[in-house]
């Protein structure tokens, strides 16, 4: 596997009882792909095998908005062993899946567009 950086994000939103909360992700490496882990209250959410970080947490992301998360954002914060928090530049909006996900193909474009932003900013 070409980056076997582990990363950490901060994610923010609000949960299925529209309470704030922030959390940190991790993205690991595991075998030939990634995987993005969430643990919030009593609640441990994990992506799908993926091909990157960004796609990793795209999928988190997705799975969350299935569970009735809402105004989710990431940060960024450890790349490998490097300190990221205080840059601006790293802060990622989640779509949100009623908007995102209506229609024929809706989530597979809303995880397209992540990973275009997500991209972009690297």
């Amino acid at each position: 596997m070409a980056n076997e950086a582990r990363e950490k994000h901060l994610l923010a939103g609000l949960d299925e009882r529209a309470r704030g909360f922030t959390r940190m992700v991790s993205v690991e490496p595991q075998a030939e792909a990634f995987r993005a882990s969430l643990q919030y209250e009593a609640h441990v959410v994990v992506s799908a095998d993926a091909d990157s970080p960004s796609v990793a947490l795209a999928d988190l992301a997705r799975r969350l908005h299935e569970r009735g998360y809402t105004q989710l954002r990431s940060r960024l914060t450890f790349a490998g062993g490097t300190y990221l928090g205080t840059q601006k530049r790293n802060q990622k909006q989640k779509e949100d899946s009623s908007a995102s996900c209506a229609g024929s193909g809706g989530c597979l474009r809303a995880g397209q567009v992540i990973r275009r932003r997500w991209s972009a900013a690297s």
